[in-house]
């Protein structure tokens, strides 16, 4: 039942069109129409989360080339930061990055990590033990929707793999994108 509660909530903020930072106006992907929203909620299957069979973290290869030699995590800290600059490997070399869970600006790419907004384990409990390992591999590396964003590694695995009922970024004023 929590998941789709969970569900509903974000279905709910993706077809209002709430961006997950708006502050800093960063492309995200564009949200889904109320009607596509409706379609995907009635779509769900309601069902207890299960744990069976034992969630894996490599179920979900993630961190996969995107474009050249940029892997998913460098797509997304380039997406989400101000004048970021890669060397030839698409490493981030410099540029600044707001974490929305915490409001602190960094300058080090190695400050960040890229958050499942919706953590691997819930998905898997959720019942994406019964997707393939393509599906699995595309929903870890999600760039069409705003499932992945950069946050300050700390906050993020402080998260861990807890869904919003159990764990609630620092910053209040974020509570409502998150969910």
């Amino acid at each position: 039942m929590l998941f789709k509660s969970v569900a509903l909530a974000l279905l709910t903020s993706l077809a209002a069109g709430a961006p997950l930072d708006w502050e800093n106006k960063r492309a995200l992907p564009t949200p889904v129409s109320v009607a596509t929203a409706k379609t995907y909620l009635a779509a769900l299957t309601v069902e207890a989360e299960s744990n069976s069979p034992a969630y894996d973290r490599d179920l979900f290869p993630h961190w996969i080339t995107i474009s050249g030699t940029c892997n998913t995590r460098e797509t997304v800290l380039k997406r989400d930061g101000t004048n970021v600059v890669t060397d030839s490997a698409c490493a981030s070399t410099s540029g600044t990055w707001k974490s929305v869970y915490d409001g602190v600006t960094w300058t080090a790419a190695s400050d960040l990590d890229i958050d499942h907004v919706v953590p691997l384990k819930e998905a898997w409990v959720s019942g994406a033990r019964t997707w393939t390992t393509a599906q699995r591999q595309s929903f870890a590396n999600d760039l069409t929707r705003p499932q992945l964003i950069a946050v300050t590694d700390n906050v993020n695995q402080s998260k861990g793999d807890k869904d919003p009922a159990e764990w609630m970024p620092p910053l209040s004023s974020y509570y409502c994108t998150r969910l």
